[in-house]
This record gives structure tokens, sequence and C-alpha cells, in this order.
């Protein structure tokens, strides 16, 4: 499928004048129509205050056409609307091309609530899941005799992770926080800025999102010490520390939850949902799924929201008022604030920012989505999520191995479908075209994480994988590696996924899979057209997917391939003059594959592949 000659907008610097508009403000938008389109007139069709309005577009210069447009309210929808020389007109929206009308739900979106931090652009992030990164050189062996009663003790590089049934929750590591600053110096030379911590409170579990308090860091991490040591040490190398928060339930050990749950007339207990009054039996109270461990926060109560915005703030300082998070990411944020007749979602997302940013304008606020989250993005709350269902699943789809099992695809039934580079297409701009870019590139693209299948084994060969970190590296978004995958580690599920680090494995660690994540990283940080351009698609057919990042500055092409393929001419040259010269002239230059593009034509490959190159 060529698309190289459709008309083209997103919401980068090359076609919007500004990411960051002030309501009232007028913004510059360019569209960029290929003579091959022969496109006649443009208009743009707006809905300031929910009317619709048609405004001419004036033809700019060659392929540019340009119109001033007022950010009228605090999320400004604009589609354009294409009258051709021959033919049907079409509408150009967020997801794409469409003949014939459609809803309002993909046009682009002019976002004018305070925007996110500026570093959030240039993030790539690192999960870390504290129990099984580093063991600390001075916290010695494990004795069951100083653990609590909960724990499994395990042995690091002997035991293997228990993936299902019993002992899952209970299998007990032994990482700590100064594990990981023992070993910020392979996390600096992986390239990535940006360390996020699964939770790191007192619980009752290894994953620890049942938390007891959020008082304290977990002694069996090294307490808040050992929290202010790694805040420190992750800030000295000018990278950032990000937390997870459960906003949506807490542990049944939880002190809040121990005084509702002990005493109906406490103060605590309109923090959950108990009994009766919330049709529930008699001490029956909500739960996450009805997994008991976990009582549902209900956040109609102003005691939830007082003490859950200490929280979230207490954690970004230390006493001294040295920074500590950089921000969090929200578990189970799709749930927070739902409830049968409930939906305070957005109120909760909305309050939660305000809060934390009144105290570190600086700071991040990601979102847990597991399939859908567009619905609860581009307002003054979430200023991102993560895009499992915009960029994971069509990833996996595309890269994995044939008849995957469905234990690796988040619970859906029949296994992982392996499906075409349109299908991937499909999806892509199904889900990103429900959300302004702004929001796209502040969302992290993971690939894998402790709560799914690990990449290596979805895609069943180090060179799929490979082609999927690339595409993680060089598509819209925020990357997010999970640690391990530089290692190529292996796991069938969220819980065998949380491989123990293999520091004194070299046979766990595969050093070309390590080698080109440190590659593929260099490549994003160095190139700012990966971070910061456009994203216009050139051509998808089977086991091929090609794009472009366009920036002010540059265009890079990048082609992907999921097996051997012939050598293919993708039309690049007849897609407009300034972009033909550059494909077809001596100046392009391969920044990743080794592979050279003579006169446009993409080579041949032998295998599953990807090529960078900068046209201009």
């Amino acid at each position: 499928m060529r698309l190289i000659d459709q008309p083209h907008h997103d919401g980068s610097p090359l076609y919007v004048s500004t990411a960051r508009p002030a309501l009232g403000e007028t913004v510059t938008l360019r569209v960029r129509v290929p003579a091959a389109s022969r496109v006649r007139e443009v208009w743009l069709r707006g809905t300031p205050d929910g009317e619709p309005r048609f405004l001419p577009v004036r033809h700019h210069e060659g392929e540019w056409w340009v119109i001033h447009y007022e950010v009228r309210n605090p999320v400004t929808n604009y589609r354009f609307y294409f009258l051709r020389e021959e033919g049907e007109p079409v509408w150009l929206t967020a997801a794409g091309i469409v003949a014939g009308d459609l809803t309002d739900a993909t046009d682009f979106r002019l976002v004018a609530y305070d925007a996110p931090a500026e570093w959030m652009t240039d993030a790539i992030v690192y999960q870390i899941f504290p129990d099984r990164y580093a063991r600390s050189t001075s916290a010695g062996t494990l004795d069951k005799d100083d653990l609590p009663d909960w724990a499994l003790p395990r042995e690091w590089d002997l035991d293997e992770v228990i993936g299902r049934g019993p002992g899952t929750a209970e299998q007990f590591f032994g990482g700590d926080l100064d594990g990981v600053v023992e070993h910020l110096d392979h996390i600096q030379a992986l390239g990535v800025n940006t360390v996020y911590l699964t939770p790191i409170f007192p619980a009752r579990s290894n994953h620890r999102y049942d938390a007891s308090t959020f008082d304290v860091v977990d002694p069996l991490l090294g307490g808040d010490d050992a929290l202010r040591r790694l805040a420190e040490a992750v800030h000295a190398r000018g990278m950032r520390l990000i937390g997870d928060i459960t906003t949506n339930h807490c542990g049944d050990a939880h002190e809040w939850f121990r005084a509702a749950a002990e005493d109906p007339n406490s103060p605590e207990r309109e923090m959950f949902y108990f009994g009766p009054d919330y049709g529930l039996a008699d001490g029956d109270y909500e739960s996450w799924n009805g997994v008991k461990s976990l009582p549902k926060l209900n956040w109609g109560s102003t005691l939830t929201r007082e003490r859950m915005i200490g929280v979230l703030r207490k954690w970004l300082h230390a006493p001294d008022g040295s920074p500590l998070l950089d921000g969090w990411r929200v578990d189970v944020a799709n749930m927070t604030g739902r409830r049968a007749d409930e939906n305070r979602t957005h109120e909760v997302a909305a309050l939660l920012r305000r809060e934390i940013v009144a105290v570190r304008p600086d700071a991040m606020l990601v979102a847990e989505h597991m399939h859908d989250s567009t619905g609860d993005v581009d307002r003054d709350g979430w200023q991102g999520t993560m895009n499992y269902g915009g960029f994971t699943r069509p990833i996996w789809t595309w890269l994995c191995e044939p008849d995957t099992p469905n234990d690796y695809f988040f619970g859906t039934p029949g296994g992982v479908p392996r499906r075409t580079a349109e299908s991937v297409l499909d999806t892509v701009h199904s889900f990103g075209g429900r959300m302004s870019w702004r929001t796209l590139v502040h969302s992290w693209n993971p690939l894998d994480s402790h709560d799914s299948a690990r990449m290596r084994t979805v895609a069943g060969t180090r060179e799929r994988h490979l082609v999927a970190v690339a595409l993680q590296m060089t598509m819209p978004g925020t990357p997010m590696v999970f640690a391990g995958d530089e290692f190529g580690l292996t796991g069938w599920n969220g819980e065998n996924s949380r491989t123990p680090m293999p520091w004194n494995r070299a046979s766990d660690q595969d050093q070309e899979t390590l080698s080109a994540y440190k590659s593929l990283v260099r490549l994003r940080t160095e190139q700012p057209a990966l971070r910061r351009g456009g994203l216009r698609w050139v051509y998808a057919a089977a086991d091929t997917l090609a794009f472009l990042r366009e920036s002010p500055e540059e265009t890079l092409l990048v082609v992907a391939r999921r097996a051997a393929g012939e050598a293919l001419d993708l039309g690049v040259g007849g897609a407009g003059e300034a972009l033909g010269r550059a494909a077809r002239s001596a100046v392009s230059v391969n920044l990743y594959g080794g592979a050279d593009l003579v006169a446009g034509v993409v080579p041949a490959a032998t295998g599953p592949d990807v090529q960078v190159w900068r046209l201009a």
C-alpha cells in the first residue's frame, strides 16, 4: 500500500507552529498536499464552541497549504477537506484519509491546557522491578529469619521464577535500591535518561502493589535513606527518577484499610466501599477485580483525596527540599474513580496533576491503561499513557512467532494473531487518531513490561526482537525499556518475565542484543527528528513498514521488514521535488543498518531488517 502521495498533517513543528498554545492564541497550520493527490481546493473544518465551520486554506508554495487558526476552546478540533480534480472529496483527520463522513473522534487537536514539562519530550524510560534488579553488595545473603512471614526466599542466579500458581507473589529475590545505585553505570551506558521504579512501599508481596503504608519506603529495599541515595545518584547523572503509585487501591494490610475494617465509625471508613450502602453484603468491600487483598479507594471521599494528594506530593522532595521523585506512573489509572454509576476518573486526574505540578512544575504524570486510554487524555489530567493499545499490541501482532500462545497477549483468547503491516497501520491510526499529537508523543511505548510476556519470547528470534526495538526508538512516543530486554531475557507472562538481572550469568547476556540497544538508543538521542519530528507513512505491505520522521531541519526514512524481501522502490522520488531530490541523490546518509539507498530504491533484505537514512 503506497501512501507517499497522500496529503499529510500532524502536530509536529513542521506542521503546527506551537505545541503549547494559549487559549485565544492564533496558530499557523500547514498541510502537505502532493501534486499526485490532484487536489484543487483545501478547506479546514473546525468546531469552535461545538459549531461546525469551514475556512479556506490558502496555497502557499509547492506542496504546502497554510491557514492561521484560533485556539478557541481548551481542546480545539479541526480536520481538512479536499476537493479533488477528479473523484469524490475526502477528509484528512489524525487517522488518515477518509472518504465519506465520520465523527469528530479522530479530528486533529490543539490542546491549550498546561503542557507537559519540556524534558519529557526527550525522555527514554527504563523500567525497574526492584526485587529483581540488583541486590546490593552490603545486603549479604537472604535469611528467612530476617524476612517477613509472607516472603519465600529465592536464590538470585539459581532459582527459576515461578510464572503461575502458589508462590508467584511471595517469591523473594531481595533486590534493593542501593543495588540500583551500584548499576547506574550500566543504565547510563545504555543511553536511557529516566529510571522508573515499580512500587517501593512496604507490602505483603514482591510486586508491592498492595501497599501497607505510603508513609515510608520499604525497609527491605533500604528504606527512606536508600531512596534518597538513589535519587541523588540519578540526578547527579542528569537523569530523572519516576515512582509508581496505586491510586485505585491499597493493600488489605494498609493502615487506612485496617482502621476502616475494624471500626465502622472510623474516619477512614468513608475511604472505601463497605457493605449494603454500595450493594455489597454485610462485611464485604469493593476490591480490584474481586481480589480481596486490594481494597478499592473511594474517591468520593474528601479524606481519600487529602491523604493521596499528601502521598504524591511528599515523595517529590526530600525533607531538606532536594528532589526525590520527578513524577509518577499511575497504576490502574483507567479504574481510578470508576465504580458502577460513579465516574470520577477525569476529576481525579485533574486534581492530582494540579496538586503535584503546584509542588514540582516539571513533574511527570503518566497513566497506566492496558487497552483504550483515548477517552481519558487530552484534558488537564494525565499527560500521557502507557500506549499498549496503539503501540505494543500492533507491534506484537506484526513481529510475533507464528502460533504464539494466548498467555502472551494480555488475556486475549486464541493467542497472538499474526497480522500484516496494513493491519498494524490501521491499529496505530485507530488509537493515535483519537488523541492529540501532544499526548501521543508524551505517552510511553513499551514493547513489554512487568505485566506482560517479554518481547524476545513473543518475537521468537533476536532479529525480529531488534526490528521491534528499532520501531520503538524511531516512532513517536516515549520509549520504555523493561530492564533485562537489553540482554534478550525471555518470559511467557508477566510473572515469568520478572527475571532477576543476569549480572553474574554471562550465558544470559546476549551481547549482540545489548549492542543493538545501545546503538538504537543513541540514534534516537542524536537525531532530533526521532524525538520531535512528525510521522508520515510511506508504505505498508505484508512484511514491510516504511515511514518518514520529518522536522524543519531534516527528514529521516525508516524501513522495517519482518522477513527477507526484494529491493523496493517506495515511490519517495515522486512525493514532491525536495523529497525526490533527497531520496535519489548521493547525499542520503545511512544512520542505522548499513545499506545504501541508491536512486531512492531500498535494497533487498535477507531477513528481518531495519534501515534508517537521513534524506536531507
